[in-house]
């Protein structure tokens, strides 16, 4: 399955409906992880810009996973771009241990 990479925007303020749906936000990302749906996700510690590495069949379906994230009203999607190579520590073999 393809992988991608999805920048957004997060808005320049946060109001109370953002904040409330944090909490909501948080648990479809780690369900999407647990589901190897998303492969990375991250955000800036200025909180203005964020990244997520997503397998989906096509650009269309990963538009809709990303739809689906409690916070999309909030969320301004920049680019979605496939990717030829996607490597991470994650995805690596645990070391081994001879103990």
């Amino acid at each position: 399955m393809p992988t991608f990479s999805v920048s957004l925007r997060l808005p320049a303020v946060f109001d109370e409906t953002f904040f409330a749906l944090i909490p909501q936000h948080r648990t479809v990302i780690t369900r999407l992880i647990a589901e190897q749906v998303i492969q990375a996700y991250a955000i800036t510690a200025d909180r203005g810009r964020g990244w997520v590495v997503l397998n989906g069949e096509d650009e269309i379906a990963v538009r809709r996973i990303i739809e689906s994230f409690p916070l999309y009203a909030f969320l301004e999607i920049l680019e979605i771009d496939e990717l030829f190579i996607f490597d991470s520590a994650a995805a690596q073999f645990p070391a081994i241990s001879l103990n």
